[in-house]
C-alpha cells in the first residue's frame, strides 16, 4: 500500500484494501423472497434471504438501520445456528468491547433492518448477542487476557462510560499503559448511574470492569478532572489523554414557576435512586421518593420511560408522561418501508408497567407544560398544559410544534421529572483543557478525526457527537482509540 501520509490517507487505504473484490450490482437479485417451507427450514439464519451483510451497517444499498459497530451479524448468527459458540463469541468480539451492555440496552438498530422483517419478525438478534457473552463467561472463555508486551506509551481517559472504557480496552490490548479516571464513585458512567437496574443489572458492569483491571486498565475513582486534578498534570504525566465525559448538561425548560420546588431533572432521579439502591438497599432514604406523588414526567425518550418504570417501583400514586410529538403509527406507513429505521409507536417496559398497575398508557401526546403551579410554600401543586400541532415556521421554513390558543388546562403533580434531553458536554471540563466548543456545546475535533485543538487530547462518545447510543459511544471510543494509536506509533493495527 505505500507508506501512509496520515491517519485519514491510512483508513482509506486500509478501508480501500478491505473491500470485496465482487461489488454487488444488482439489489433484487440477492432479495428474492423465499418460500414459507424455505424460511421454516432455515429457522433464526439471518442470511436466509440471500441479501449480503444486512445488519452490518455499511449501509450496502441504502440500507439505513445497521449497526454503528458494523457488527457482522449474519456471521454471528450463522455460527450460533451451526453450534460454534466460541468462534461466535471471537467474531462478536471483534466489533463490540461490550455485548453484555448492548444485548441489555441498545434498541437494536440491525433487528430493524433485518431483511426477515420483510416476512414477518426479525431475527432476534439482541436476544443471540446475550446468549452469546453470557455463554462464553459461563465457559470461562471471556475472560481477561492481558497483553503480552507493553509498548511504554501512557493513556489517560477521563470518563468511564462506554466510550472511555472502549477506548481504554482497545488501548490497552494494544500494549499502552491506560489509566482511567471517573469523578463518581463507582465506574460506568451513565451505565452506572443513569441506566436503571431493571435494563442494566450494576454487577454486569463490574463483571467487565474487574476483568479489565487484570488485563491491566488502571481505574481512580472520585477524581473529578478539571475541579481536583488540573489538566495540566495530566498532560505533562501522560502521552496523550482521551475526554469522555459524556453530555451531562441537561436541557431545563423556561416557563413561568421553575422555581417551584420538586422539579428534578431526570438524570437525577435515577442517579439518585441507583447510588441509594447499591449504597443501602435504598434504606439510606437518600434519594428523590416517588411514593405516593402524583408524578409527571416531560420527555417521551428512554430517559423518560425509566423515569415513569423507576416511579412506579416507587410506590407513585400516579404517573404521566408528556410528549411534544404526535403518537406514531401502530404499524409501518407506505412512506416508511424497509430497510429504514421502523417509525412505529413503541410502548417499552415503563409505559407496559404503567398500563398494568394504572390501567391506562400513562403517555399524552402534543402536549407540553406552559406553567408550573405553586402552593404558598413555593412547593409544586400542579401545572397548566397546551395541546400542540405541527407547523411551518414562517421564518425559518422548518415545521414545528405550536401551541393551539384555548387548550390550555391545568393538571395536579407533585413531582415533575424533565426528561427533555442534554445540551452537550459541561463546560468546565472543556474548559480545563482548554478545547474548542462546537454551537451544540460538543466539544469540536478535526473533520473526521478525533483530536481536538489541542495537542495530545483527544474527544470520543457523546462529549464529541452529542447525546446519543451507546452503540455509537462504542464505536466512538474504538476509533479514538485507533487514532491515538496512530499517533503515539506511526501507525495501528488496532480494529475500528
Amino acid at each position: 500500500m505505500g507508506k501512509p501520509t496520515g491517519f485519514m490517507e491510512y483508513k482509506r487505504q486500509t478501508a480501500e484494501a478491505a473491500q470485496p473484490k465482487e461489488r454487488i450490482q444488482n439489489f433484487n437479485e440477492f432479495h428474492t423472497p423465499l418460500s414459507q417451507e424455505e424460511q421454516r427450514r432455515q429457522g433464526a439464519r439471518c442470511m436466509a434471504c440471500g441479501v449480503p451483510f444486512c445488519q452490518s451497517g455499511m449501509d450496502i444499498m441504502g440500507m439505513t438501520s445497521g449497526c454503528p459497530l458494523h457488527n457482522l451479524v449474519p456471521e454471528w448468527n450463522d455460527l450460533i445456528y451451526t453450534g460454534n459458540w466460541r468462534q461466535a463469541y471471537s467474531r462478536l468480539k471483534k466489533t463490540n468491547n461490550f455485548p453484555e451492555f448492548t444485548a441489555r440496552v441498545c434498541p437494536a438498530l440491525c433487528e430493524a433492518a433485518c431483511t426477515c422483517s420483510h416476512y414477518g419478525d426479525a431475527v432476534s438478534v439482541r436476544e443471540n448477542e446475550f446468549g452469546i457473552i453470557e455463554y462464553a463467561y459461563e465457559q470461562g472463555y471471556a475472560g481477561a487476557n492481558p497483553p503480552r508486551v507493553r509498548t511504554g506509551k501512557k493513556v489517560a481517559v477521563v470518563g468511564s462510560g462506554p466510550a472511555g472504557l472502549a477506548a481504554a480496552d482497545q488501548l490497552n490490548k494494544r500494549g499502552h499503559m491506560v489509566t482511567v479516571y471517573e469523578r463518581d464513585d463507582r465506574l460506568g458512567g451513565l451505565l452506572m448511574y443513569g441506566i436503571p437496574n431493571m435494563k442494566l443489572e450494576k454487577h454486569v458492569i463490574e463483571r467487565k470492569i474487574n476483568i479489565m483491571k487484570e488485563e491491566g486498565v488502571e481505574f481512580i475513582t472520585g477524581v473529578n478532572v478539571g475541579k481536583d486534578l488540573k489538566s495540566s498534570k495530566l498532560l505533562k504525566e501522560y502521552d496523550r489523554v482521551i475526554l469522555a465525559c459524556g453530555a451531562k448538561n441537561p436541557r431545563d425548560l423556561k416557563v413561568p414557576g421553575r422555581d417551584a420546588k420538586n422539579i428534578y431533572f431526570a438524570v437525577d432521579f435515577l442517579a439518585a435512586t441507583t447510588k441509594s439502591l447499591l449504597d443501602d438497599d435504598l434504606k439510606d432514604h437518600k434519594y428523590i421518593s416517588a411514593k405516593g406523588k402524583k408524578v409527571v414526567v416531560i420527555g417521551g425518550g428512554d430517559t423518560g420511560n425509566d423515569c415513569v418504570g423507576t416511579a412506579i417501583r416507587h410506590g407513585a400514586a400516579s404517573v404521566v408522561q408528556l410528549e411534544m410529538m404526535p403518537k406514531a403509527p401502530d404499524e409501518r406507513s407506505e412512506d416508511n418501508p424497509w430497510p429504514q429505521w421502523p417509525r412505529v409507536c413503541k410502548t417499552d417496559y415503563g409505559q407496559q408497567e404503567a398500563i398494568a398497575v394504572f390501567g391506562s398508557d400513562p403517555r399524552i401526546y402534543q402536549t407540553t407544560v406552559k406553567e408550573f403551579l405553586k402552593d404558598k410554600n413555593g412547593s409544586l401543586c400542579g401545572l397548566t398544559v397546551v395541546k400542540l400541532e405541527s407547523k411551518r415556521d414562517e421564518k425559518s421554513g422548518r415545521m414545528v410544534m405550536a401551541e393551539i390558543p384555548g387548550t390550555e388546562r391545568k393538571m395536579d403533580a407533585d413531582l415533575v421529572l424533565i426528561a427533555a434531553g442534554f445540551l452537550g458536554t459541561e463546560k468546565y471540563v472543556a474548559d480545563a483543557f482548554h478545547v474548542s466548543l462546537s454551537e451544540r456545546a460538543n466539544v469540536q475535533t478535526e473533520q473526521g478525526h478525533y483530536h481536538t485543538s489541542v495537542k495530545n487530547v483527544f474527544a470520543a462518545g457523546d462529549m464529541r457527537r452529542g447525546q446519543s447510543l451507546v452503540v455509537w459511544a462504542i464505536r466512538e471510543g474504538r476509533e479514538a482509540a485507533r487514532e491515538v494509536d496512530f499517533s503515539l506509533m506511526g501507525y495501528t493495527n488496532l480494529e475500528a
